[in-house]
């Protein structure tokens, strides 16, 4: 059997973090536990434990390869996602940092203070 990701982030507020998982970024809900709120991404299962009292990092605990950051970005921003905004960052009008190498990333949250990034691979990415 190859061996396949399962990618965890925590939540305090299952019933906030399965909405947003489901009708804000599209995926499919597997189940619901008194442990985990699971989806499947694609071929990929992320699961959302249900951990009480929890309180988010500061930096990016998952992400997203996309083929467009500045499409995905205004998607969501329809749905009323908010993107982050960094001081050491030079972000574009969305909040897009280009990096060295071409590649694009923007940062967002979930409800529970998750952050989560869009990328988009450089011309010189292997990926």
């Amino acid at each position: 059997m190859a061996r396949v990701p399962v990618s965890f982030i925590a939540t305090d507020a299952p019933d906030l973090a399965e909405g947003f998982y489901s009708d804000v970024l599209g995926l499919t809900l597997r189940e619901r536990t008194p442990y985990a709120v699971v989806f499947l991404d694609g071929d990929h299962l992320l699961r959302i434990q249900i951990v009480p009292g929890f309180q988010p990092v500061g930096h990016t605990v998952h992400g997203w390869l996309v083929d467009d950051v500045a499409q995905q970005v205004k998607k969501l921003g329809q749905k009323g996602v908010q993107f982050a905004r960094f001081k050491h960052l030079s972000q574009d009008a969305l909040g897009i940092w280009t990096t060295p190498d071409g590649s694009q990333i923007a940062w967002f949250k979930d409800p529970s203070g998750n952050v989560l990034s869009l990328t988009s691979k450089s011309d010189s990415d292997p990926i």
